[in-house]
């Protein structure tokens, strides 16, 4: 979708929920605290949603939806995440099991299905199993075949809107040994079930997230289909791990909402409460806190940019770059609520503040991000099983693979450049060694230096020339990488592949990912991007925050840096833009200023 269609649909939304702080808007903090409060479901919400159409910008536009890049639908879900991570939690899960359906479902099933969505039919996605957690292969609901379909035995747990659902999508085992071709997904329509055959386990109580309906069913012989399997029988596995690279970027995208909404209730006090003579903001220590965060923002923003969009350009890559995102945003997100709430003070205590009690429920909702559809561990495993071919791949391309990269990289960092359609079926589980983000970071690298060359003001081409210096430095940080690997694989053996010392390393590739981000959203943006970005102060203070990582007490800023990225962040936030290379406009601020300086 062009930028400018993407923003006027952004701005849409906006107008149309309103000013969260604006109590007579349709989806105001007030209305939300109090459900929060109350633990209750935002049916409220969902449905106004739904109805406005949010769901169907994940519904594939060839049998009735309204998809077609999937940023889209992750720009929807952000703007609705920044007010309330419930809602949009509860609202993209019957998008999220669909996308078993559109992956490995027959055209006749897509069809069926979207239409139903489209009238209100509710999905869930029945992966997990209380006894196994993330360990799919180990899962014991098993699906009998019998003459028409299957019986299906056994339980699901810990599942987003198992009750409120109207169906479940299952990934059931087919196969008595199990192993990768032993399970299938089905379809388990609840509503033409026997009564009593399917049994809803009672909700769990969470610290965030507390109004969402995550509970389980239970099931005995209960008859399905063939007509609802989704698939080949034993395709289950490799349908459910494609599903899985979709649904990292999507909530990827809900914790930066929720710094997002953190941030500018934090500059709403910072910019109105004078300490010592001083705004808080103006505070060397506070200023340079809340530029991090900003930082922080920018720099996930960059890393779920390449991840979304690679859904669509480099659908065989996506393996690299979800888990990318999966582990490494919602991890710099939680250590910038962090920093936010050492800014924010008292009042960050305060639930029941009427401007700054929606801070602690975001700061309770981001954690869920961690682990939902994949927590931190499976992610990291992910990215330790491809380590070596990647780190090899990126030490030895040649120039033809280098040039196809930054072709790639191209499209996926351009803001205004358009994308194929979303074809989830291209997408595959492992990358073959490609990583096109790092492979083209050299060639970003050297645009950066070029546009520092063509800066006209001193500042400006400092500021460029040192980031380049900077993310030069990461990006060798592979070779260091690769030497490693091997030194660890010779060293270990067998026990390599589960060492706690293959994860650190991938840890460090997801800084070296990050960095590239960052470096190739700046070059390959810089003519879409609208002022003040781009800036070659905030670009600075993005890789240093990404090398801190790794010297976390040398610095590559100093006081002017940090003054330049406040004047480009009191801009995003006095003209009520998103904290995003996407600067989408929000709805018109209606604050209660009593209420922001008590």
């Amino acid at each position: 979708m062009p930028k400018a269609d993407l923003s006027a649909l952004a701005a849409r939304l906006e107008e149309f929920l309103g000013c969260p702080h604006d109590p007579a808007g349709r989806m105001p903090y007030s209305r939300i605290m109090e459900l929060d409060e109350r633990e209750s479901y935002p049916y409220e919400f969902v449905n106004l949603l739904r109805l406005w159409g949010v769901p169907e910008y994940a519904l594939p536009g060839e049998q009735g939806g309204r998809a077609g890049d999937v940023e889209a639908e992750f720009n929807l879900v952000r703007l609705i995440a920044r007010r309330d991570s419930t809602t949009a939690t509860a609202l993209i899960i019957t998008n999220l099991a669909f996308m078993t359906v559109w992956i490995g479902g027959s055209e006749e099933q897509k069809a069926e299905l979207v239409t139903a969505v489209k009238n209100g039919y509710r999905l869930s996605w029945g992966l997990s199993e209380r006894a196994f957690g993330s360990d799919l292969l180990a899962n014991a609901m098993r699906a009998e075949k019998v003459e028409g379909g299957y019986l299906l035995t056994g339980e699901k747990w810990l599942i987003g809107n198992a009750t409120r659902a109207d169906a479940m999508v299952v990934f059931a085992r087919t196969g008595e040994r199990g192993g990768t071709g032993g399970f299938s997904v089905l379809i388990l329509d609840k509503r033409n079930a026997p009564a009593g055959s399917v049994v809803e386990l009672p909700g769990e109580r969470l610290q965030g997230l507390r109004g969402m309906d995550i509970s389980g069913i239970r099931v005995e012989q209960v008859f399905v289909p063939e007509s609802a399997r989704i698939g080949a029988e034993g395709q289950g596995l490799e349908i459910a791990l494609k599903a899985a690279q979709a649904a990292r970027a999507q909530i990827s995208g809900m914790a930066i909402s929720s710094v997002d909404t953190g941030l500018r209730l934090t500059l709403d006090f910072t910019e109105n409460r004078v300490i010592l003579g001083k705004l808080v903001s103006d505070i060397p220590y506070s200023r340079r806190q809340l530029t991090e965060v900003f930082a922080d923002l920018m720099v996930a923003d960059a890393v779920s940019l390449g991840a979304v969009r690679g859904l669509q350009q480099t659908p065989e890559q996506v393996s690299i770059s979800s888990s990318v995102a999966k582990y490494l945003v919602p991890t710099l997100m939680e250590r910038s609520m962090s920093q936010l709430a050492v800014v924010l003070g008292a009042r960050y205590f305060l639930r029941a503040h009427p401007h700054y009690g929606v801070f602690q429920k975001m700061l309770r909702d981001l954690p869920v991000a961690n682990f939902a559809d994949g927590n931190t561990v499976v992610n990291l495993r992910n990215l330790a099983s491809q380590m070596p071919l990647l780190l090899s791949t990126a030490r030895a391309a040649d120039e033809a693979l280098r040039t196809d990269a930054v072709g790639n990289a191209a499209v996926l960092y351009g803001l205004e450049r358009s994308l194929p359609c979303y074809r989830p079926w291209l997408q595959e589980l492992f990358s073959r060694g490609r990583d096109d983000t790092v492979l083209a970071a050299p060639d970003g690298i050297a645009r950066l230096r070029a546009l520092a060359e063509e800066a006209k003001e001193d500042d400006r081409r400092d500021w460029l020339r040192r980031a380049a210096d900077t993310a030069e430095e990461l990006l060798g940080h592979t070779a260091s990488l690769a030497e490693r690997c091997e030194r660890l694989r010779a060293e270990l053996g067998r026990a390599y592949g589960q060492s706690a010392e293959l994860f650190d390393l991938a840890k460090e590739y997801c800084l070296v990912h990050a960095a590239a981000a960052c470096v190739l959203t700046f070059v390959h943006s810089h003519e879409a991007l609208e002022e003040p970005l781009p800036n070659g102060a905030v670009l600075l203070l993005q890789l240093e925050r990404l090398r801190r990582h790794l010297r976390p007490h040398e610095a590559v800023t100093d006081q002017a840096v940090v003054d330049e990225v406040m004047r480009v962040l009191r801009h995003f936030h006095h003209e009520d833009r998103l904290f995003s290379h996407w600067q989408f406009p929000l709805a018109t601020r209606a604050v209660d200023q009593d209420a922001v300086r008590h």
